[in-house]
């Protein structure tokens, strides 16, 4: 059997199946391919049932830690762990057969199985049953995203050492659990377990929680987390992780110091590597680099005519709003369509951890080791109407502003509901707004946004609120 296509997609993640959906409403005969899921594992076992997970925990710990406040008690508060887990489930299931629908709607081929190119314009498709569908197609976009990274010496079991698809899977808490590395992955976890009432230990390698954070995110994290009883070891190195029969021992050594600590599960949370193996792509002469990641120029074409890439698997941005906008752009440059280039560096970061940490852009720190003179517009939610009546007042705004120009580089956020605030922050970047032009823009009270309107007013001065 075989079958010929203007593009054939590889990878049904959030950058595949957007690529998909861009190429055929710009009238190119698509196909897309997956071995395992469409919606990838974003939709499946990754950011969508996480912040189902996430929603859950909200309320535990809000019941379990906070009824006084809120003026309710329990004499006999029961949490099943097990129906998040499926409520979870039910989220992503529905997420995932809409994809299927959108493939349907937008006469987009689909095609389950293991692809494999064996030149720059064919592929061959193996599925579950050993069939083999080969394919034609004058554009291959490269789609497949990442896996968690382990070191060999860690052997992961699905039970007492888990990576994140298997813990977020599992219905059953672990009484304690060690969270190895403190990105969105290790945070979010730490804050849903202990939320439940799990002993929960943070190990980092680098000397603070989220490191790619700005400094003081880290510190305030570090000081909320504390208060939640999460204990976090910055600055200590695992050794080893060993499985026990009652749980996992995990070696830490900082400062020429060695530590076991011992729990029920260890979760490893300290980055991906690129599932850009066995594609077949060495064979047709598409550029890999050394860490295994498909480079790929603004155009997301790699420099074997035909072949493009997209999302984590290019290592540019793991994010999957990143590896969205890729496909766009991607299929738009394959069309001929006018699109636009991607500045990285300014996309909006989230993580959902509580307090939610949003960022985008430099940090003050990097706008200061670039040679900028820095001002800095803050704002605490501690003044936020909202946030105060929402009870959920821990954190600030802080906007780092280019003091010569005006220009916004960046923004570093921590508090309720951050994530949310971004699209304001970067959609003024991108139209090249002042703090001054934010500041003026009437924001609705009483409002968590009201806080970047106080943090622009204080990068220019004016502090209304503080």
């Amino acid at each position: 059997m075989s079958e010929t296509f203007d593009v054939v997609v590889i990878g049904a993640g959030p950058g595949g199946y957007v690529a998909a959906i861009r190429a055929a409403q710009l009238g190119l005969k698509t196909a897309i391919v997956d071995k395992q899921w469409l919606g990838g594992v974003c939709l499946n076992v990754g950011c969508i049932p996480s912040k189902a997970l996430l929603r859950n925990a909200e309320i535990a710990h809000t019941l379990r830690e906070r009824g006084k406040e809120f003026g309710f008690s329990f004499e006999n508060l029961k949490l099943d762990y097990s129906v998040a887990v499926k409520r979870s489930r039910q989220v992503s299931d529905r997420l995932v057969k809409g994809i299927g629908f959108l493939m349907k709607k937008n006469a987009i081929t689909v095609f389950m199985g293991t692809a494999k190119l064996s030149s720059p314009t064919t592929l061959s498709v193996i599925d579950k049953t050993g069939q083999l569908t080969e394919l034609s197609a004058k554009n291959i976009i490269i789609a497949t995203g990442a896996s968690s990274a382990v070191p060999g010496a860690w052997k992961v079991d699905g039970e007492k050492v888990v990576t994140y698809q298997e813990a977020i899977l599992q219905e059953k808490l672990p009484k304690s659990v060690v969270v190895i590395g403190s990105g969105a992955i290790g945070v979010e976890f730490s804050t849903v377990w202990s939320s439940y009432g799990v002993e929960v230990t943070i190990v980092e390698m680098l000397p603070r929680i989220v490191p790619l954070e700005d400094e003081e995110v880290s510190a305030e994290l570090e000081k909320a987390f504390k208060k939640r009883g999460i204990k976090t070891l910055a600055g200590h190195k695992v050794e080893a992780v060993e499985a026990t029969e009652s749980g996992v021992k995990v070696t830490v050594s900082a400062g020429g110091e060695t530590k076991v600590l011992e729990a029920d599960q260890a979760l490893v949370a300290i980055g991906f590597r690129p599932n850009s193996k066995g594609l077949g792509l060495d064979e047709v002469g598409v550029k890999i680099s050394e860490r295994g990641f498909v480079e790929i120029d603004e155009k997301m074409a790699t420099n074997v005519p035909g072949i493009w890439a997209i999302g984590d698997v290019t290592g540019k941005l793991m994010l999957a709003h990143v590896g969205s906008a890729m496909g766009i752009i991607c299929a738009e440059n394959i069309a001929g369509h006018e699109t636009v280039t991607l500045d990285y560096e300014m996309m909006p970061r989230a993580t959902y951890c509580q307090p939610q940490i949003a960022s985008f852009g430099i940090t003050e720190a990097q706008a200061k080791e670039r040679g900028y003179t820095v001002k800095i517009g803050r704002f605490p939610f501690q003044a936020n109407g909202k946030a105060l009546g929402l009870g959920d007042y821990a954190g600030w705004v802080k906007l780092v502003v280019d003091e010569k120009y005006g220009e916004i580089l960046g923004a570093s956020m921590i508090g309720p509901e951050v994530t949310e605030l971004l699209p304001e922050l970067t959609l003024a970047h991108m139209l090249e707004l002042t703090p001054a032009e934010i500041a003026r823009n009437v924001h609705a009270h009483p409002t968590i946004s009201e806080a970047l309107m106080e943090a622009a007013h204080a990068a220019e001065g004016s502090a209304i609120h503080i």
